[in-house]
Protein backbone atom coordinates (compact mmCIF):
# COMPACT_ATOMS: atom_id res chain seq x y z
CA UNK A 1 0.00 0.00 0.00
CA UNK A 2 2.61 2.21 0.59
CA UNK A 3 4.19 2.12 -2.91
CA UNK A 4 0.57 2.98 -3.91
CA UNK A 5 0.52 6.18 -1.91
CA UNK A 6 3.97 6.70 -2.99
CA UNK A 7 3.09 6.94 -6.77
CA UNK A 8 0.30 8.94 -6.17
CA UNK A 9 1.92 11.52 -4.36
CA UNK A 10 4.32 11.32 -7.48
CA UNK A 11 1.33 11.74 -10.08
CA UNK A 12 0.68 14.70 -7.72
CA UNK A 13 4.48 16.25 -7.62
CA UNK A 14 4.05 16.17 -11.75
CA UNK A 15 0.85 17.94 -11.81
CA UNK A 16 1.45 20.61 -9.95
CA UNK A 17 4.50 22.38 -11.54
CA UNK A 18 2.31 23.21 -14.44
CA UNK A 19 -0.03 25.51 -11.83
CA UNK A 20 3.00 28.14 -12.17
CA UNK A 21 2.83 28.02 -16.41
CA UNK A 22 -0.96 28.35 -15.96
CA UNK A 23 -0.81 31.28 -13.23
CA UNK A 24 1.92 33.12 -14.42
CA UNK A 25 3.68 32.45 -11.69
CA UNK A 26 0.34 33.03 -9.34
CA UNK A 27 -0.23 36.45 -10.42
CA UNK A 28 -3.41 35.41 -12.78
CA UNK A 29 -5.75 32.56 -12.36
CA UNK A 30 -6.70 32.73 -9.00
CA UNK A 31 -8.42 29.26 -9.65
CA UNK A 32 -5.47 27.78 -10.62
CA UNK A 33 -3.51 29.29 -7.45
CA UNK A 34 -5.92 27.45 -5.22
CA UNK A 35 -6.09 24.38 -7.37
CA UNK A 36 -1.59 24.09 -7.51
CA UNK A 37 -1.79 24.29 -3.53
CA UNK A 38 -4.31 21.73 -3.44
CA UNK A 39 -2.20 19.37 -4.79
CA UNK A 40 1.05 20.30 -3.56
CA UNK A 41 -0.73 19.74 -0.01
CA UNK A 42 -1.98 16.21 -1.26
CA UNK A 43 1.49 15.31 -2.86
CA UNK A 44 2.70 16.07 0.66
CA UNK A 45 -0.23 14.12 2.90
CA UNK A 46 0.43 11.12 0.47
CA UNK A 47 4.00 11.00 0.80
CA UNK A 48 3.28 10.72 4.30
CA UNK A 49 0.85 7.98 3.79
CA UNK A 50 2.85 6.21 2.60
CA UNK A 51 5.49 6.68 5.21
CA UNK A 52 3.32 5.92 7.91
CA UNK A 53 2.74 2.53 5.73
CA UNK A 54 6.22 1.81 6.25
CA UNK A 55 7.83 3.04 3.52
CA UNK A 56 11.67 4.06 4.87
CA UNK A 57 11.53 8.18 4.54
CA UNK A 58 14.34 8.65 2.31
CA UNK A 59 13.49 5.99 -0.06
CA UNK A 60 10.06 7.71 -0.30
CA UNK A 61 11.59 11.27 -0.72
CA UNK A 62 13.91 9.57 -3.58
CA UNK A 63 11.13 7.91 -5.56
CA UNK A 64 8.83 11.49 -5.04
CA UNK A 65 11.05 13.87 -6.40
CA UNK A 66 12.32 11.38 -8.74
CA UNK A 67 9.34 10.46 -10.96
CA UNK A 68 8.31 14.17 -10.19
CA UNK A 69 10.70 15.54 -11.93
CA UNK A 70 10.97 13.03 -14.88
CA UNK A 71 7.19 13.34 -15.34
CA UNK A 72 7.49 17.20 -15.22
CA UNK A 73 10.11 17.23 -17.43
CA UNK A 74 8.31 14.50 -19.89
CA UNK A 75 4.76 16.66 -19.88
CA UNK A 76 6.98 19.99 -20.54
CA UNK A 77 8.85 18.11 -23.80
CA UNK A 78 5.30 16.74 -24.67
CA UNK A 79 2.89 20.01 -24.46
CA UNK A 80 5.18 22.95 -23.79
CA UNK A 81 7.63 22.05 -26.73
CA UNK A 82 10.94 22.01 -24.35
CA UNK A 83 14.28 20.46 -25.47
CA UNK A 84 14.11 16.61 -26.13
CA UNK A 85 17.20 15.94 -26.77
CA UNK A 86 19.11 12.34 -26.35
CA UNK A 87 21.45 13.44 -23.50
CA UNK A 88 18.58 14.36 -21.45
CA UNK A 89 16.28 11.83 -22.22
CA UNK A 90 19.07 9.41 -21.03
CA UNK A 91 19.62 11.28 -17.57
CA UNK A 92 15.58 11.25 -17.24
CA UNK A 93 16.04 7.04 -17.36
CA UNK A 94 18.54 7.60 -15.12
CA UNK A 95 16.56 8.74 -12.40
CA UNK A 96 13.55 6.41 -12.78
CA UNK A 97 16.43 3.42 -13.07
CA UNK A 98 17.42 4.78 -9.49
CA UNK A 99 13.73 4.92 -8.19
CA UNK A 100 13.01 1.31 -10.01
CA UNK A 101 16.05 0.32 -7.84
CA UNK A 102 15.12 1.81 -4.98
CA UNK A 103 12.42 -0.27 -5.35
CA UNK A 104 13.21 -3.39 -5.88
CA UNK A 105 16.26 -2.81 -2.59
CA UNK A 106 14.20 -1.84 -0.03
CA UNK A 107 13.33 -4.11 2.76
CA UNK A 108 9.38 -5.53 3.21
CA UNK A 109 7.55 -3.35 6.16
CA UNK A 110 8.43 -5.09 9.76
CA UNK A 111 11.06 -7.36 7.47
CA UNK A 112 14.63 -7.92 9.56
CA UNK A 113 15.77 -8.86 5.93
CA UNK A 114 18.18 -7.01 4.11
CA UNK A 115 17.78 -6.48 0.64
CA UNK A 116 18.98 -8.98 -1.79
CA UNK A 117 22.03 -6.08 -3.49
CA UNK A 118 22.83 -5.49 0.40
CA UNK A 119 23.18 -8.77 1.53
CA UNK A 120 25.26 -9.72 -1.55
CA UNK A 121 27.28 -6.37 -0.92
CA UNK A 122 28.72 -7.88 2.29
Amino acid sequence: MAWIYILLAAVCEMVWPIGFKYSDGFKTHQWVVFATFGIMLLSFWLMSKAIAHGMPVGTAYAVWTGIGACGTAILGMTFYNEPRDLVRIACLTLIVAGAFGLKFTSPAKGSDEKPVIAAQVE
